[in-house]
């Protein structure tokens, strides 16, 4: 063989090689190109805890912005999934078992962190989760394809607290909570400060009621006190809650407790007197339907739909990225509702909690979480 036919036949092996190698580099690409670009076709999956995408609350909120992404992007299709126990353990393999059919899966709920173990293992799927951090995986926090947030629960919850201080009769409130998950210990402290901040800056006097054997016990194993049904389905133990918080004279509950506050709800509603609920996650004005009267004093929300939707839409536009976030009032994430017509706040009080919202906002008031280290006595701005 010649020098000069040596050299053409290195050429050509190059050649097909950089043919080979760019034709597998691109694979992956072309794949997360076929779920990008336009959304066309895009099918996505929400796994959710035993209460479903009709809860009322939490998943429905979460289900909705899918609805709202598919809307703009009409050859895009969902599929829900109920995974019946609520287990951790449980909640990854129902994603397991599903993930090969689906380009994006959300999953709402703390139980879902261990999915992280499932995106590493499916690179070309999306992943995107509300509620929890993805677990690590060989000390791997951050994936590429999966989109953690996580909500400024606290400060929602502050809202509700206020509100309930601010408009209580009997000076005793009270908040019903399903499982303590840190984001219901978020809620849980985040309301005990609002009230804490209704009793120092504005001259209330107003308690806390937590009933003797319902205290939750928080993932690090600390006892956090409050009234934990212990179930996010359980609607029969949420109306003993809050018939027992009614004899002990609350006359105002958030509830926190997923499918188990509709018993709750039920409580409330058959009392004797003028008793009310906070609704939580999304606005519940219309489950507080009562005949001519509603139950619902106002809700203390975080705003999941418009952000399920805008992670979907950054899929859609090739824009995607993973990440783990936790979003504030200051992206107007958190909040409470307060739009005419859909609360029962007096004007007294609605100025109060604008007043309050501009100084979580800013940062001057930092609600007690679960694990920022500050307690519902003693926080930044209390």
């Amino acid at each position: 063989m010649t020098k000069n036919t040596k050299k053409l036949a290195m050429v050509l092996v190059l050649a097909l090689m950089t043919v080979v190698m760019a034709a597998c580099g691109s694979n992956s690409a072309d794949k997360k190109e076929d779920k990008a670009g336009t959304g066309e076709g895009l099918k996505i999956a929400i796994v959710t805890s035993p209460s479903g995408v009709d809860d009322g609350s939490f998943n429905e909120d979460n289900y909705n912005g899918i609805l709202n992404f598919i809307k703009n992007n009409p050859t895009a299709t969902v599929k829900s999934v109920k995974e019946p126990t609520g287990d951790p353990a449980a909640a990854v393999q129902a994603v397991a078992d599903i993930v090969a059919d689906y380009d994006v899966i959300v999953t709402p709920g703390f139980q879902f962190a261990g999915v992280s173990s499932i995106a590493v293992e499916n690179p070309d799927k999306i992943f995107i989760m509300n509620d929890t951090e993805p677990a690590p995986v060989d000390g791997q926090t951050d994936f590429d394809n999966v989109y953690a947030m996580n909500f400024a629960e606290q400060e929602s919850g502050f809202f509700a607290g206020m509100a309930a201080a601010l408009e209580t009769k009997t000076n005793k409130v009270a908040v019903v909570n399903g499982i303590a998950y840190p984001s219901n210990v978020n809620y849980q402290f985040g309301f005990e400060s609002g009230v804490n901040y209704a009793n120092k800056v504005y001259g209330k006097n107003v308690e806390v009621v937590e009933l003797s054997g319902y205290a939750g016990t928080d993932v690090t194993g600390a006892n956090v006190g409050g009234n934990y049904a212990g179930s996010f389905a359980d609607e029969a133990t949420g109306k003993v809650i809050g018939n027992a918080l009614i004899k002990q004279g609350v006359d105002i509950m958030f509830v926190a407790a997923g499918g188990t506050g509709n018993g709750v709800f039920t409580a409330v509603k058959e009392a004797k007197g003028d008793v009310k609920v906070v609704g939580v996650d999304v606005d519940q004005y219309d489950d507080g339907a009562n005949g001519s009267k509603n139950i619902v004093l106002t809700s203390g929300v975080k705003f999941m739909g418009m952000n399920i939707e805008k992670a979907l839409n950054s899929v859609a536009d090739g824009t995607f990225a993973g990440g783990n976030v936790v979003l504030h009032a200051d992206t107007d994430s958190t909040g409470f509702i307060k739009e005419e017509g859909r609360h029962q706040l007096s004007e007294d009080t609605l100025n109060k909690l604008n007043e309050a919202y501009e100084l979580v906002k800013d940062g001057t008031i930092v609600p007690a979480s679960n694990f920022n280290e500050h307690t519902p006595e003693k926080f930044p701005g209390l």
